[in-house]
């Protein structure tokens, strides 16, 4: 294994190495760690996240200077997740499993399909109402299993939709709050905070149905493929990734709005990795490209 990781870390040097010196490379990941508040538990740990950063700034810097040249639609840069692999980055933050209806959290992180589902259902509630209330991740964490959501081992936005009909609405956070595992379910009538009366699933792959529903009827439940470098690494401009899957979804996310930059058609998204990622928090997806990335694969949205 170490001889793997060394391997690993020669490699990367040697590529970082044509668009850094060893004294800028060491002067980005310094300011890498203070930014994002970096301790490694070791010397090894640091020098292999190090390596890593190194191989990731060089595909943004490759990437950027194509976007430079008129090549990409797109720019990348330094966020959150360059000193993470790929599959780590896979592993841990896209949770959306279409084809087994699977998604995975960990402990300590809330999970991200539940986050998706109740960010929805607060801004269509506070749409509404004119009222903010935050809803509880628990209460789908430890009661929806009989609507098709296995906990933190697997679960889709119409599943947890589903619930929240079947049992009149969701608690409020702050009568169920997130614990980090899931518990017996303590799903109280008089705590709802919340309450939707149906969901509607989108024509499947199609854009100018989901443009139909964004326009009249607001933000749209929607999953699709965040697997790819470009997606991790995202900064700004019309996301255009022909390498993405309209099948193999792994990430919910929500449509917002679309458009058009400089002539080129897009999806605004609204995602949940906060608002050091992409243009604060949102990216501008392509639009009508045959569904890329399967903006349109799958979408539904909560009637209240």
């Amino acid at each position: 294994m170490k001889f793997f990781v060394a391997l690993f870390a020669l490699i990367a040097v040697a590529q970082a190495n044509s668009f850094f010196s060893e004294e800028e490379l060491s002067n980005e990941f310094f300011k890498f760690k203070n930014e994002y508040g970096r301790f490694y538990s070791s010397a090894q740990e640091e020098q292999y996240r190090r390596e890593i950063f190194a191989s990731n700034l060089e595909f943004i810097t490759r990437h950027n200077r194509e976007a430079l040249a008129g090549r990409r639609t797109f720019t990348v840069g330094i966020n959150n997740f360059t000193d993470i692999t790929n599959e780590e980055f896979r592993r841990t933050m896209n949770g959306y499993r279409m084809r087994s209806s699977q998604w995975c959290c960990y402990t300590g992180q809330k999970p991200r399909t539940m986050w998706l589902v109740l960010g929805f259902l607060c801004r269509q509630h506070a749409l509404k109402t004119g009222k903010l209330v935050s809803l509880s991740e628990q209460n789908l964490v430890d009661c929806s299993f009989p609507e098709g959501n296995l906990a933190c081992l697997g679960g889709i936005t119409d599943c947890a939709f589903q619930y929240v009909i079947d049992h009149k609405g969701i608690d409020t956070e702050a009568s169920y709050p997130y614990i980090g595992d899931v518990s017996a379910c303590h799903f109280k009538n008089s705590s709802i905070g919340a309450s939707i009366k149906s969901f509607t699933d989108v024509k499947k792959d199609s854009e100018s149905a989901l443009q139909t529903a964004v326009a009249n009827i607001g933000p749209i439940s929607i999953a699709i493929d965040a697997s790819q470098n470009s997606f991790q690494f995202y900064k700004s401009g019309v996301y255009n990734e022909p390498a993405c899957s309209t099948t193999l979804l792994d990430h919910g996310v929500t449509a917002v709005g679309y458009g058009t930059l400089n002539g080129v058609a897009y999806w605004k998204v609204k995602n949940s990795w906060g608002t050091s990622w992409g243009e604060k928090g949102y990216i501008l997806m392509s639009r009508n490209k045959s569904n890329q990335c399967g903006i349109a694969t799958r979408a539904s949205y909560p009637g209240l």
